[in-house]
């Protein structure tokens, strides 16, 4: 409401006007002369609040013009003052009607086209059932804390992330990963605010505050993109000076051939800039709103028109063109006695109980048959585990640790090495697995005019090019530090930008504010990386980027096409004015009818892009 009042003491200020010009038109039915001698009082209210709201937006253009901005609103004061010139008020109070009125409708479409980031905010969790010596209390969300126990009921959201300590119950996490499938989870297992409880209750231990928590992380974005400005709202700027030139000339001529200053009053009231400046806006928040509902949260109108533009895509390796899981690369025996089944079920037997990442990823890759019991078993921090198996002692770890004597082995990826009964036996190599999705995002990014991608990552090289020859990128830039990573975006030459950088962890925080658009894989938290980007992705699916793109490309061309339709047709009636048929009254009107034509177009954004524009086709 913090634009409607200007327009409610409009409408109120006709609705006072109108009853003094009944009022005054029934006097002299009866032939009242005082009443007759007496000033007009509606033409004094309105034009008050004419002179009014000019000067507010006189305000608002000297603003603008300190900010090197030439907008269109200087149309609509002309059109204000022309009308109280040649007295003609209530043509007059089309125009405030029109001027605050296009304020009001553009905040209703507004409101339309971005429910459903407004559904986010209204389902963010608030009240906690906190279990306090076997008590149920029910607290406020934020005054939860780490170590807190909470019961979460049937079909209750989760309040903030934490950790299953009793109960087992399928979770909905749609809102979060877009999983149609509800996920089960057990004690042990996280749970991330903001999922729905299926039907089983389950205690929970808070393991993070409700402000680091990951809905509430979502709601902290959604909250960004709608408290930003965007800068391309007012798109119509940049044709403000031809438009206002234009539009004076055919005002100027049409006072001069007529010789009557009401035809250039006429002309600038169908001048109102009003359609122009609600164009842009709309198809804007309608692409944020059409994002959204794609799971990409958008912080900025700007964010779109750089993404619609974009010429070159930089992506980070691990955890973004990879699922950041490791799989059996190689298995390497060191002699022929050994089998590759039996070097990697011996390793695997080892390390079934160590909590390291790549003893979890080994003993995932390895057939449950080739695993066998332990004995013995111990773990040397940083160096590997050991235990007996079968009879024969087993050293997995670091070469150091496995074999002190043995020779240094170059191996150009993440690589265990295994000893039996002391000598050497051989080694298994591990790489990050591609997601699936990899290759045909890369290849739909080239058809939507992608010109280069590169692959920026601190891989090693010989990883990096078997990972980037699969996804089809041939600009692979490995070794890299952060600040390596930045100088490689930066010094992308003009012709190749926009760039724009994909990631999803902290070391990539600064890749992502250093590119023009900085899109950030937040299905899993990535908080810093979230932070630091423009636009953020909610699933974990890699081709969303694709969609990204697609729907900037879609809202770029509706707005651009809403803001020239616009001034075309306002030039056509300003032609129509120039002869005099369009009195100012009825023009006004008529500007009204253009707004809502404006709104319906931009409305179009919301609409599924072209399948040229997702690149399904050349």
């Amino acid at each position: 409401m913090k634009r409607h009042w200007k327009f409610i003491v409009v409408l109120i200020a006709g609705v006072i006007s109108l009853f003094f010009e009944f009022g005054i038109r029934a006097s002299t039915l009866f032939t009242t002369p005082l009443l007759k001698l007496q000033m007009n009082p509606q033409a004094i209210i309105i034009d008050i609040l004419g002179i009014w709201i000019s000067v507010l937006l006189l305000m608002e253009i000297f603003e603008d013009w300190k900010s090197g901005r030439y907008g269109v609103d200087i149309l609509a004061v002309i059109a204000i003052v022309s009308t109280i010139l040649i007295n003609n008020y209530w043509a007059e109070w089309m125009i405030l009607v029109m001027s605050t009125g296009g304020e009001t409708l553009e905040d209703y479409a507004t409101g339309q086209a971005s429910k459903e980031l407004r559904s986010l905010l209204n389902n963010t969790p608030r009240i906690a059932n906190k279990l306090v010596n076997g008590q149920i209390t029910e607290v406020k969300v934020n005054e939860l804390h780490i170590g807190d126990i909470v019961l979460i009921k049937p079909g209750q959201q989760v309040p903030v992330d934490g950790e299953i300590i009793k109960g087992t119950s399928s979770f909905d996490q749609s809102s979060l990963t877009g999983e149609s499938v509800p996920v089960t989870k057990k004690p042990g297992d996280n749970l991330m605010s903001g999922s729905v409880n299926g039907d089983v209750a389950v205690q929970m231990k808070v393991t993070k505050e409700a402000k680091d928590s990951e809905y509430q992380s979502i709601v902290a974005l959604v909250k960004s993109s709608q408290a930003q400005p965007a800068k391309f709202v007012k798109m119509a700027d940049r044709y403000a000076v031809p438009f206002t030139i234009i539009s004076l000339i055919i005002g100027g001529v049409a006072w001069a051939v007529s010789g009557d200053a009401t035809r250039f009053a006429e002309v600038m009231v169908v001048a109102s800039p009003c359609p122009l400046l609600i164009a842009a806006p709309v198809a804007l928040v309608s692409g944020m709103s059409s994002m959204s509902a794609h799971h990409i949260i958008v912080k900025s109108g700007p964010t779109l028109e750089k993404l619609a533009r974009a010429k070159t895509f930089a992506f980070d390796k691990t955890g973004t063109l990879t699922e950041n899981q490791l799989v059996v690369d190689q298995v390497v025996p060191a002699e022929e006695s050994v089998s590759k089944d039996e070097l990697q079920g011996l390793a695997a037997s080892v390390e079934q109980q160590s909590s390291h990442v790549i003893a979890g990823s080994l003993v995932k890759a390895t057939n449950k048959d080739l695993i066998k019991p332990v004995t013995d078993l111990k773990e040397t921090t940083a160096q590997g585990v050991e235990g007996n198996v079968d009879g024969k002692h087993v050293k997995v770890g670091k070469l150091k640790f496995v074999a002190p004597d043995h020779e240094k082995i170059d191996v150009n990826s993440t690589a265990v090495f295994v000893s039996i009964d002391n000598q050497f036996a051989g080694y298994i190599t591990l790489m990050d697995e591609m997601r699936p999705e990899t290759p045909d995002t890369i290849a739909k990014l080239k058809r939507q005019g992608a010109q280069d991608i590169m692959m920026l990552t601190g891989d090693h090289k010989a990883v990096a090019e078997k990972v980037g020859n699969k996804a089809g990128i041939t600009d692979i830039r490995a070794d890299l530090l952060p600040s390596e990573k930045i100088k490689a975006i930066k010094e992308v030459p003009k012709n190749l930008r926009p760039v724009v950088m994909t990631g999803d962890g902290v070391n990539d925080a600064p890749s992502l504010t250093a590119a023009d658009v900085g899109i950030a894989m937040g299905a899993k938290g990535a908080t810093a990386a979230s932070e630091s980007a423009d636009a953020v992705i909610m699933v974990n699916d890699l081709s969303k980027i694709n969609d990204a793109v697609a729907i900037s490309k879609h809202t770029m061309k509706v707005a651009n096409v809403d803001v020239l339709t616009a001034i075309g047709v306002v030039i056509i009636i300003e032609l129509i004015a120039f002869t005099g048929v369009i009195p100012a009254f009825w023009g006004a009107i008529l500007q009204e009818v253009v707004d809502m034509i404006t709104i319906s177009l931009g409305l179009l954004a919301k609409t599924t892009p072209s399948k040229k524009q997702f690149g399904l086709e050349e």
